[in-house]
């Protein structure tokens, strides 16, 4: 026997399947073959990503991630890359025997 499936846990599978598809987007039935879920679930889900504000229907009917959440995975790569500078800038004191 099977185990439900909440409709957060459909919802970011939907969110995930969406990834490298930011500007061709996809169809509901290409989510549905991505996810092997039912049509009506992933406008469900669609429905709350889009009210939520991470993702977009596009003019063409597909859906895509939004600006938003795109906007978070931009955040995220910024801040590692601070984080990498300042591990960088360590190390480099580390090994010229810096005492600061």
């Amino acid at each position: 026997m099977t185990q439900p499936v909440s409709a957060a846990a459909r919802t970011l599978r939907v969110l995930k399947a969406l990834k490298g598809h930011t500007i061709t987007g996809l169809s509901n039935t290409e989510l549905t073959q991505l996810t092997k879920d039912s049509p009506s679930n992933i406008s469900r889900a669609m429905q709350t990503l889009i009210e939520e504000g991470l993702a977009v229907k596009l003019d063409n009917g597909r859906f895509a991630h939004s600006i938003g959440m795109l906007q978070i995975a931009q955040a995220h790569a910024e801040h590692m890359a601070r984080l990498t500078q300042r591990m960088q800038e360590t190390n480099q004191r580390i090994a010229a025997g810096s005492m600061n």
